[in-house]
């Protein structure tokens, strides 16, 4: 493991902590009565526009998962079309998942989707950028002892604080506190985005601390 591979990933989850950061602060000055609370909707697109953003380029400039096959337009464009469909598929997915652990089904639909987009973008997202489309190397990474890279354990890392920090999010919507951020699905999707950030520091720091114990077979 060289320490320019860990700095580089430091990098990507640093731009990646910045636009979370900026998606709260930058539409301030530009749209009216902006607020991570007041107006959460806009802010869950910001969001995931941003954060989708960093790990697309990220991916393109790192190529930490190079494909081997013949990187012609036409297979470009296949691999576009083909994340996008599985992009969607993790939102209707993830929808699902909410509404059978509590959401309501008919009414704030908008509001479960775009919580369903967030968490998306947080996770799948990210594993679409940097493992590519292949199902059986997500279960590889996600099965014990599976990570094979760095950016492997960033994942597994990631997406388990992400879905952790949501579901812990979830606790405070029935206290009778009468709070602005109990509305749903404020805290669930504050609790996942605190928990992606609190993955994104904590990655990189528990790799370059473990990085002598850390053995990664080969490929």
């Amino acid at each position: 493991m060289k320490d320019t591979e860990i700095i580089s990933l430091a990098s990507v989850h640093f731009f990646c902590v910045l636009a979370v950061i900026l998606s709260a602060l930058i539409p301030a000055f530009v749209l009216e009565k902006f607020s991570v609370l007041g107006t959460h909707l806009p802010w869950l697109c910001i969001c995931s526009i941003c954060v989708a953003a960093v790990n697309i380029i990220a991916s393109i400039l790192l190529k930490p998962n190079p494909c081997l096959k013949r990187n012609s337009v036409s297979h470009k464009v296949t691999r576009f079309l083909k994340s996008c469909l599985y992009f969607m598929v993790s939102c209707l997915l993830f929808h699902t998942i909410i509404v059978l652990y509590g959401a309501p089904l008919l009414e704030s639909v908008l509001e479960t989707f775009l919580f369903a987009v967030l968490l998306s973008t947080f996770t799948t997202l990210r594993c679409l950028c940097f493992l590519g489309l292949n199902v059986q190397t997500w279960i590889r990474v996600f099965s014990k002892n599976g990570a094979m890279s760095i950016w492997d354990s960033s994942l597994q890392i990631t997406t388990v604080c992400s879905i952790v920090g949501a579901w812990f999010g979830a606790f405070p919507i029935p206290l009778d506190w009468d709070r602005p951020w109990q509305v749903w699905p404020i805290s669930c999707s504050l609790g996942a985005t605190f928990g992606h950030v609190a993955g994104l520091v904590t990655a990189p720091l528990w790799i370059f601390w473990n990085r002598k114990q850390l053995t990664y077979k080969s490929k």
